[in-house]
């Protein structure tokens, strides 16, 4: 009788699942990115009910945003390059139950200090269950489909922009911006549930160690990689940083009708991230190159429509989200191939690119709008990178 119970609640290996198991899976991988979507952009709009609650000023709450992205960019190559011997379905539920902590600590926090810790912590983990999740899907997923597999975890973060934040925002504003980071826990405590009930034995993802994981620092195309999607894909935070002023003041939106423009970036993204993965599978360096051109079309159109009036300009924000969305799987892809054995430390570092592309693009934005030029003048910075990063992909094409 024990070795029956022993044999039918056996966690099996992922050799030994059906496809349908598979794409289950997957499902609940793309949870966990939902849950890190909701969190992390929903905290931009809880920024008012947290200062006022802390009794600071907004521009202090927003350092909020910031400890969380230094959290992600310091999490994530640190403990892609500690943890490659831990078995890979042990990792991402280890990195799951820290992102439920870090949510809790969040909701729990009396004071801006503890706020800010434990901001810190939820940050963590991020860019690391991003690289096992994405390498988990390429690692189940037939040959010919690793694009659409990593495509199909990242959208569970898209998604999160048109469904999860929305709904956390408004849960936020009703019964105080606590609520919205309560949600966020018990999104994750069902992912955690879910994952340890359905994730396989990963015995295709083979252990690492420090030296291999490390390793990745010597390989001149991991970091080419990495540089375009830390100039590229910074092209589309340089428009979204500013996209409520570009919109209200250029544009003539009523500030009520923002959380509409915001929907369709979503759905852009959505929708972008979706095509990108079969880009990335059919041909990954045009996807790529692709992307890009198309990234800084979109940005020029997106700087002529503002001022034509709500619609072109919303019409030209979504195609800009839809175009850069289409290149973050083709990165990733291309991660994998270039990195060898060292495939996590690489795919970790590439979340850190796209933090540091969001501050980056940030700050070209401020100091286009500080010199005195229009909100819209952000999205001919926001093409300005995109075509850097154009630079940046020609030299993968030319260099070993």
């Amino acid at each position: 009788m024990l070795s029956r119970v022993s044999t039918t609640t056996r966690v099996p290996r992922q050799t030994e699942i059906s496809d349908l198991r598979i794409k289950i899976v997957m499902v609940a991988i793309a949870l966990g990115t939902f849950a890190i979507g909701t969190t992390e952009f929903v905290s931009m709009g809880l920024l008012p009910l947290i200062a006022q609650d802390f009794g600071i000023q907004e521009d202090t709450a927003s350092v909020v945003i910031s400890v969380y992205a230094l959290g992600v960019v310091v999490g994530a190559p640190a403990i892609a390059a500690l943890t490659g011997r831990v078995p890979r379905r042990r990792l991402i539920l280890v990195l799951e139950f820290c992102l439920l902590i870090g949510n809790l600590l969040t909701a729990l926090a009396p004071n801006f200090g503890v706020l800010l810790a434990a901001r810190f912590i939820a940050g963590l983990p991020h860019g690391a269950y991003f690289s096992v999740a994405n390498l988990a899907a390429a690692s189940m997923a037939k040959p010919g489909t690793r694009g659409k597999a990593m495509a199909m975890i990242g959208m569970g973060l898209t998604i999160a922009t048109i469904i999860g934040v929305p709904a956390a925002q408004a849960l936020g504003q009703a019964l105080g911006w606590h609520a919205a980071y309560y949600l966020v826990v018990a999104i994750t405590a069902v992912n955690v549930g879910l994952l340890y009930f359905l994730m396989p034995h990963m015995t295709r993802m083979q252990a690492t160690d420090l030296r291999t994981e490390l390793g990745v620092f010597k390989n001149l195309q991991v970091w080419l990689t990495v540089a375009i999607g830390t100039v590229g894909f910074g092209g589309m935070f340089a428009v979204y940083t500013y996209i409520t002023w570009t919109m209200t003041e250029v544009a003539g939106l009523d500030v009520k009708w923002t959380w509409a423009v915001l929907m369709i970036y979503g759905l852009g993204m959505t929708l972008g991230n979706a095509a990108g993965g079969v880009m990335a599978d059919r041909n990954l360096e045009v996807g790529i190159v692709s992307a890009l051109i198309a990234m800084t079309l979109s940005a020029v159109a997106f700087y002529f429509a503002a001022p034509m009036g709500v619609i072109p300009g919303t019409v030209a924000f979504g195609l800009v989200a839809f175009f850069c969305s289409t290149l973050i799987p083709s990165l990733q892809l291309r991660l994998v191939n270039v990195a060898g054995d060292a495939q996590t430390l690489a795919n970790a570092l590439n979340q850190s690119a796209l933090n540091i592309a969001n501050a980056t693009g940030a700050a070209l934005a401020g100091a286009v709008v500080g010199a005195g030029f229009g909100y819209n003048a952000t999205a001919l910075a926001g093409a300005g990178l995109a075509a850097a990063g154009c630079v940046v992909w020609a030299v993968t094409q030319r260099v070993k």
